[in-house]
């Protein structure tokens, strides 16, 4: 089964004092398509590392990253996500800094504009790491954030792909899906962030691995920070960004995240990519699908974008 994957395609990067690395979701992005993902993530990752270099924190960075890629209509997260199998929106969120190993993520949540914000909310508030459904919500509500009307956020090509999923002509892989960054600051602490609808036609209630800290997010100061993107249920099983973040203590960024996907493959047949963010300042991706949209920006320059 493995053998029929893609192989693993990867590259890195030494960032300098500070840098920040997105990926707007593995999968398969058609041809058509993929200028306008590419753009969406360099746009992010743009946004991101303006507040990096005006000496702002890898925590703010990546979670204005990730605003910007909810905000856009083209990736699976916020506005636009996929659907779930009764049609509605069920999304999920998580970010983490890596000097303190605070974490803060929700799952199963109604129509908010931006998740990772209340994600953020949690870490901050510091009570709890996961907050789940209609409950977080309505507490969301109570630190003032309020409510998307479901018609804001759900697009036309949303609704188009849940119909052909659940006609028999598409699998539920979103094609362009999970949303995250990872960064470095110029005082060397790093974060990561990721957002995400969840696969297309999933049933009510399932949470992937994106909120689930050391499987789609994790940072710790002392290995590095990581976001994952991909399928869900493996990478859960895995616990895909920790294990990439080990792995690359013991060699190399890029090799760390290279190895973490040839495990998701050769293990699992399983198909994802992950960004990741090191201690020495290296920004680093894998992936083994087709494609898998990305960006950074570091303080050395120049910005690079692919997919």
């Amino acid at each position: 089964m493995s053998a029929a994957l893609p192989s693993i395609h990867s590259d890195s990067v030494d960032a300098g004092d500070f840098g920040l690395l997105v990926h707007g979701g593995a999968g398969f992005v058609p041809e058509a398509l993929v200028p306008a993902h590419i753009e969406g993530c360099r746009a992010a990752a743009r946004e991101g590392a303006r507040v990096l270099a005006a000496g702002g924190s890898a925590l703010d960075a990546v979670q204005r990253a990730v605003e910007v890629l909810e905000a856009n209509e083209h990736f699976n997260a916020g506005v636009g996500a996929s659907l779930n199998a009764a049609g509605g929106l069920e999304l999920d969120a998580s970010i983490m800094c890596g000097r303190e190993l605070r974490a803060g993520a929700v799952c199963a949540l109604p129509p908010f504009a931006s998740p990772i914000a209340i994600a953020r909310r949690v870490l901050e508030d510091g009570a709890h790491v996961l907050m789940a459904g209609d409950a977080a919500a309505r507490w969301a509500e109570t630190q003032g954030f309020v409510r998307a009307a479901p018609a804001d956020m759900i697009t036309a090509g949303a609704r188009d792909k849940l119909a052909r999923v659940q006609a028999g002509g598409e699998s539920g892989m979103w094609a362009g899906g999970t949303v995250g960054a990872v960064a470095r600051d110029a005082r060397g602490d790093v974060a990561a962030a990721t957002s995400t609808g969840g696969t297309v036609n999933k049933r009510v209630g399932r949470v992937g691995d994106s909120p689930i800290v050391g499987a789609g997010t994790y940072a710790d100061n002392a290995l590095g920070a990581c976001s994952c993107t991909g399928a869900g249920e493996a990478i859960l099983r895995l616990t895909l960004a920790r294990q990439a973040l080990d792995r690359a203590a013991t060699s190399s960024a890029v090799e760390g995240a290279r190895r973490a996907i040839d495990e998701l493959g050769r293990r699992l047949a399983a198909v994802g990519g992950l960004i990741v963010a090191t201690p020495d300042g290296t920004l680093a991706f894998a992936r083994n699908t087709r494609t898998m949209t990305w960006a950074w920006e570091t303080a050395r320059g120049p910005a690079r974008a692919g997919a």
